[in-house]
């Protein structure tokens, strides 16, 4: 049935009330918005004009969705460091106050991810899902809100393990020249954790393309990634990037743990890090000082390091570890930025060039390094059966100096240097082969009773992975006595020498082949 006009107007009216009533109850909101223009361009920096009320480390926004940050607030602009490629941008595009300073998404979904230090993924698995965003920029926890370091971190190197140890909640530093293996100690600590309940950050800062993959393979390949986040900045990003990138990843570990969760950082490395900052400083025209680096080099580093720690319990009794890298150059551990570090850490892993050179591998220099911390987190057993090994080793490596004269040896000498022989050719690793506490117990308990002297050296890589294997097969209640800081027993000691000293006598006195 056709409606009469007079339904028609009066479905009009209601409507116009409709509307009426709508317009009446809705709420404008309005906020202010503040922005400024570019001034100039240069690599990784923009001036800005017209934000007054700009802050410090803020963030501001570009078009295209590039970001940057407030650095250099000055009266009459404003230098901005750059957040992504920038070569769209032109003077006298709009920028726009944000409000904010610089965060990073956090959470369970980034388990397993590779991002920016921005969040955005670089992998294929989809966009990030966080649960909170925290700023990148955060305080350190305070004196009071720290716990002693009592916990060791098992790296699974034996070297590490038992000379120079770390534990959870310490910062060590590991330094050394170019291609000496320092991120390949990063990656095998990182692998050792699996099983741990140990979470992993391992943060690339400018580093090549391929080495960036090279890394991410090893851990995807041995099962690593599913407890490990990796932050990524190469070589060809912004500098502003390569900045932001530690203090990114920090925010990422500290949110797992403030939930109590122990957590493991890699800055991989800072030397990178270091001179991305002097980049910027010297495009900002910030006053030059030592190496041309600014002024407040070390506090960049130290109120990022300052961040990890080991919480009380009342706090979640959380852990942050880290390994921050070093490139030294010609061995010179006293420059600037190295010395920097070496004041600001809890100790340090140096890597020699001569001994990587002599295939001792991993080519830690045992008398340059020191762990200021971790020995008293270290294991009972370490300590019972490790306590004389450096000096051991220092004295064999005195020693060998003063063989290569060609000078007579007595018989005393002759045997210090044998057994030094066999500590170094023990203290030897291959590439992702961590050793678990038993094996390195037995290890090392088989040196500091010289059952390995009458080993031939040519056979001690083949009697070292018997060894393994047969701590592989140790008693339960002999593996948790290892593997807690109980005291070596007397038993326990007599066990384990018995096991040890019947299969190294084979390879003694028999050229049968035991597998590994």
């Amino acid at each position: 049935m056709k409606p009469t006009n007079k339904k028609l107007n009066a479905t009009f009216d209601q409507t116009l009330a409709l509307i009426g009533k709508a317009r009446e109850s809705h709420a404008f909101s309005l906020s202010p918005r503040e922005t400024g223009t570019i001034t100039s361009l240069s690599t990784g920096i923009a001036r800005v004009s017209g934000l007054p009320g700009v802050g410090f480390e803020e963030v501001v926004k570009f078009p295209g969705e590039l970001y940057g940050i407030a650095f250099n607030v000055d009266e009459d602009d404003i230098g901005v460091v750059l957040l992504g490629d920038y070569w769209h941008l032109h003077a006298g595009d709009a920028v726009e106050r944000r409000g904010h300073v610089m965060d990073v998404p956090v959470g369970e979904g980034l388990i397993g991810r590779v991002i920016n230090p921005l969040g955005r993924p670089l992998d294929e698995n989809g966009p990030v899902i966080a649960e909170m965003r925290l700023p990148i920029e955060r305080p350190a926890p305070h004196i009071m809100d720290r716990a002693p370091v009592t916990v060791p971190l098992q790296s699974g190197i034996k070297v590490i393990d038992a000379l120079i140890p770390i534990g959870r909640g310490q910062r060590e530093l590991i330094l050394g020249d170019r291609q000496t293996g320092k991120t390949a100690i990063a990656i095998d600590t990182i692998l050792n954790q699996r099983g741990q309940n140990v979470l992993c950050v391992y943060c690339a800062i400018g580093q090549r393309a391929s080495a960036v993959a090279k890394a991410v393979a090893d851990l995807s390949e041995n099962g690593a990634m599913e407890y490990t986040t990796v932050v990524v900045t190469e070589g060809n990003d912004p500098p502003g990037l390569s900045y932001i990138a530690p203090y990114s990843a920090t925010s990422i570990a500290e949110y797992f743990m403030e939930q109590g969760r122990d957590v493991l950082i890699v800055y991989d490395d800072l030397t990178n890090h270091a001179r991305a900052y002097r980049e910027l400083s010297l495009l900002l025209r910030r006053p030059p000082g030592r190496e041309a680096f600014p002024g407040d080099i070390f506090y960049i580093h130290s109120r990022l390091l300052e961040r990890a720690t080991h919480l009380l319990a009342e706090l979640g009794g959380g852990s942050l570890t880290a390994l921050p890298i070093i490139e030294t150059e010609a061995q010179n551990i006293a420059a600037y930025i190295p010395t920097n570090l070496i004041s600001i850490t809890d100790g340090q892993i140096y890597l020699s060039p001569t001994l990587f050179e002599l295939g001792i591998l991993p080519a830690v220099d045992v008398g340059k390094s020191v762990s200021r911390v971790g020995g008293k987190a270290q294991f009972a057993a370490y300590r019972a059966v490790a306590g004389d090994l450096k000096l051991a080793y220092a004295q064999f490596e005195e020693l060998e100096t003063f063989a290569r004269f060609g000078t007579r040896l007595d018989d005393n000498t002759r045997k210090v240097i044998e057994h030094g022989k066999r500590i170094r050719t023990c203290l030897k690793q291959p590439e992702f082969e961590p050793v678990s506490v038993p094996g390195q117990i037995a290890i090392l308990l088989a040196l500091t009773g010289r059952l390995f002297d009458n080993v031939p050296l040519e056979r001690m890589r083949e009697a070292e992975n018997a060894v393994r294997a047969a701590a592989a097969e140790f008693p339960t209640e002999l593996v948790q006595h290892l593997n807690s800081n109980d005291q070596l027993s007397k038993d326990d000691r007599e066990t384990i020498l018995k096991i040890v000293g019947e299969l190294l006598y084979t390879f003694s006195n028999s050229s049968s082949i035991i597998p590994p």
